[in-house]
């Protein structure tokens, strides 16, 4: 397996994981999340993967991608009540529900936070709901 940043040609795949990640979702809360719905579509993927503050990067299994991590370049600078701070925050983590509990998501993590501290971040931020199969993670 590998981790590294993804491409246009990975739409397809993160497409598919989105719309299990929906599931996942809808599932843990109907109350809030719509059946069948995703995060992003293709064009929105194609605008994320232009813009440098929001880096993902994909775990591969044989050039397949099997799960991706979305992030977020945060910085606060001369807030009156917070620290100055970088952090890395993802946004989405997901992995194939094929493939889960291999190690791919602490790889996807693991890579990540070795990305932040190349580029000096302060924090790497991660939020779980509680009842999603990750909150183990």
């Amino acid at each position: 397996m590998t981790v590294h940043p993804v491409t246009s040609a990975d739409i397809p795949r993160m497409t598919h994981l989105l719309q299990q990640v929906g599931g996942v979702h809808h599932d843990l809360r109907p109350d809030l999340f719509r059946d069948g719905a995703q995060k992003y579509d293709a064009p929105a993927l194609e605008a994320l993967l232009r813009d440098p503050d929001r880096p993902i990067f994909g775990a591969y299994r044989e050039e397949t991608l099997v799960g991706y991590c979305f992030c977020i370049r945060q910085e606060v600078k001369g807030d009156p009540v917070l620290r100055d701070r970088r952090n890395l925050y993802i946004d989405d983590l997901c992995v194939d529900e094929t493939c889960r509990r291999q190690g791919i998501a602490k790889a996807l993590y693991d890579y990540t936070v070795e990305y932040a501290r190349r580029e000096g971040f302060d924090a790497v931020t991660l939020n779980v709901w509680t009842g999603n199969p990750a909150e183990h993670f």
